[in-house]
């Protein structure tokens, strides 16, 4: 069988749950090729040795740009902060390496712009993490609205909800710098929700937004018992509203300050002949309305999106065994590594990727300008 190398930079969070998939994926899906899991790369050398055995990598390296010089390697991963994406793309790309890429893409719009050219002049496959389009519930979504079942599409409600920053006493981090982030919720939740917005609905004409930054600081640890404070600079909170291409509208609440929310990701679409509600912490159930039912019988239904003919359901568990936020990760894993092998392009691409970032920049403009601001076409 074909082997592909892959390398993997970061090693926190997302550089588990991405090594997870990669180690296992090809337990689960009759793939052509096999990944292989060939170096991990971090900064902290004592931490990263033990990542690596921990998940399987053969090798460690604490540069990437010595990593992406490699020739052995096929596919690089990208799974650090935000401000790290824009470098390690566009060497990438230039280098010949396929890019699996976490959300958001960039800080902001020009920095997607640069690696969407990078990757297209270079003609490697380029993915970026929209993790929640492979959600077997949200696919089924999207196949029944091509099948007619809600008709056109007249609103989308979306809110993208936690409470990570509600303590005052939460240490100052990356993801609350825009020179690390770019943007608070706004890229960090609200991405997702455009991505699944514009997947399932139409694309954004243009955005009104307002933010709110409700701790303007917070505590910065130091080396020993000292402590200072150091200022936020992104938004805590932000709601905004949008007009789709093709007439309907849209609303979307992100904030970390949902106290009592954990991970919400949650939408809803209403059309002429009914609606779809999504939401993640039910990650198996799709609401469905009809009004194509008799009057007499109608009401929102559970789908358990659980049975074979469901999408990507054929490889996992029997009919009602459900599963968990890592398997969209799989699936993303196994339709990339497809895609690699076909050369083929993988959906959503770093084109995608362009699109979240100018319409995040838009709203982050709307909220600065207190006006209707619209997206670049």
């Amino acid at each position: 069988m074909k082997t592909l190398n892959v390398a993997i930079i970061g090693q926190r969070f997302m550089g588990r749950v991405h090594s997870h998939a990669w180690r296992n994926v090809q337990t689960f899906f009759d793939l052509d090729v096999s990944p292989v899991m060939k170096v991990a790369c971090g900064r902290d050398e004592a931490s990263l040795n033990g990542f690596a055995r921990r998940w399987g990598w053969q090798e460690t390296e604490t540069d990437w740009r010595v990593l992406i010089a490699r020739k052995d390697i096929d596919i690089v991963d990208i799974a650090v902060p935000n401000d790290l994406h824009h470098d390690i793309a566009v060497e990438a790309a230039r280098a010949g390496k396929h890019i699996f890429c976490e959300k958001p893409l960039a800080l902001n719009a020009d920095q997607a712009r640069s690696m969407l050219a990078a990757v297209e002049g270079s003609g490697v496959v380029n993915y970026v993490n929209f993790c929640y389009r492979r959600c077997p519930a949200v696919a089924l979504a999207k196949q029944m609205i091509e099948e007619d079942r809600i008709g056109r599409i007249f609103h989308w409600r979306g809110a993208y909800l936690n409470s990570r920053l509600v303590d005052a006493q939460v240490p100052l981090g990356w993801t609350m710098l825009r020179e690390r982030a770019g943007s608070g919720p706004q890229g960090a939740l609200n991405s997702h929700s455009i991505d699944l917005a514009r997947y399932l609905v139409a694309d954004i004409a243009s955005v009104m937004a307002m933010e709110a930054r409700f701790i303007p600081e917070r505590p910065v640890p130091q080396a020993g018992s000292g402590q200072s404070r150091g200022a936020v600079t992104v938004e805590d909170s932000a709601f905004m509203v949008v007009e789709f291409a093709g007439g309907a509208l849209g609303s979307f609440d992100t904030s970390r300050f949902a106290t009592g929310r954990k991970n919400y990701n949650y939408f809803e679409i209403y059309g002429s002949k009914g609606s779809l509600l999504f939401d993640f912490e039910r990650m198996n159930e799709l609401e469905f309305f009809s009004r194509e039912a008799p009057a007499h019988i109608q009401g929102f239904s559970t789908i358990l999106a659980t049975e074979r003919m469901h999408p990507y359901l054929s490889a996992w568990w029997p009919p009602g065994h459900p599963l968990g936020y890592e398997h969209s990760f799989f699936h993303a894993v196994a339709d990339f590594l497809g895609a690699v092998d076909g050369k083929s392009a993988i959906a959503p691409s770093f084109r995608d990727g362009l699109r979240v970032m100018e319409i995040i920049d838009a709203a982050l403009e709307s909220a600065r300008t207190g006006r209707k601001v619209a997206v670049p076409s």
